[in-house]
């Protein structure tokens, strides 16, 4: 059997690259391109893993905040797993010695090889589902928050104020990665005081993140207004770290918990996870 080999992915690879994303079911809030994959192209790395016989059978990408990785992505179709080619993708993927983050899913091999490669499990990543209505009554949250649910979110154009909210809180500078997805079509980014949220409507739905402040309220009053902003909409999604304060004041109004990763970085430090919400893709 031909050895397994990694290498970057080329223009012609992408529709294999989208299959093994579909296979995982990871494609359903981006329905059409350009997606996060292009992203992680354009703003990070992204790697095809072969078999030397099947064509690419997994895949790996990562996106930069200054000197942080995200490691956003570490796929292999199931029958070529444990063929070598994850951990193959994972150490070109990840620089030794520099800050990491990642969210890991459930399987305790993901969770494994990220450990041996310095990363420690932070708190839960949460994924919620809600309506926008549920939040017309005060999320118990100080005034701040409560004046928010009456707020907009504004308009598109606030990206660059936003980016420099965001080093602060995500762990680096993603500027050109925030102008590139605040250009995309059904997003909006609003600032709020000392809080910022980016939000996406896409088939239906809202997704918000990434958002952040400079204190905890800062980003409950951001997100909330997000969401006040598209009340036309019947269903919210977004990742919540389990530290946020805006987990149980979500889980209080009604919004559901539909699957869970976990937060992992290098540096305990380098996420502020009471005030950070994550964009569930590009980190």
């Amino acid at each position: 059997m031909p050895d397994p080999i990694t290498r970057a992915a080329l223009d012609a690879d992408m529709p294999a690259v989208r299959a093994v994303a579909s296979h995982f079911d990871l494609l359903g809030k981006w329905p059409g391109t350009p997606d996060f994959l292009d992203a992680e192209r354009t703003f990070g790395d992204l790697l095809v893993g072969s078999d030397g016989h099947a064509g690419v059978v997994g895949y790996g990408g990562t996106l930069r905040r200054g000197s942080v990785t995200h490691l956003g992505d570490l796929f292999v179709l199931p029958e070529h797993q444990s063929s070598g080619i994850g951990r193959m993708l994972l150490d070109e993927l990840l620089p030794h010695g520099a800050p990491l983050v990642t969210f890991a899913s459930a399987d305790p091999r993901a969770m494994a090889l990220y450990v041996r490669r310095g990363m420690r499990p932070r708190c839960p990543l949460l994924y919620l589902t809600g309506s926008p209505r549920s939040l017309d009554r005060p999320v118990a949250y100080g005034e701040q928050a409560e004046r928010a649910g009456a707020r907009p979110a504004g308009k598109a154009g606030k990206a660059g104020e936003a980016g420099k909210l965001d080093a602060e809180v995500s762990g680096g500078d993603r500027s050109a990665t925030l102008a590139w997805y605040a250009g995309l079509p059904g997003v909006t980014c609003g600032v709020i005081g000392g809080g910022y949220a980016f939000a996406r409507l896409a088939g239906g739905e809202l997704v918000v993140g990434p958002a952040g402040g400079v204190t905890p309220p800062d980003c409950v009053a951001a997100v909330l207004g997000a969401c006040a902003a598209h009340p036309e909409v019947d269903v919210v999604r977004m990742a919540v770290p389990g530290a946020h304060p805006l987990l149980p004041a979500l889980l209080a109004a009604g919004w559901r918990i539909t699957d869970m990763d976990t937060f992992m970085t290098s540096d305990d430090s380098l996420v502020r996870l009471d005030r950070y919400v994550p964009h569930p893709d590009l980190g």
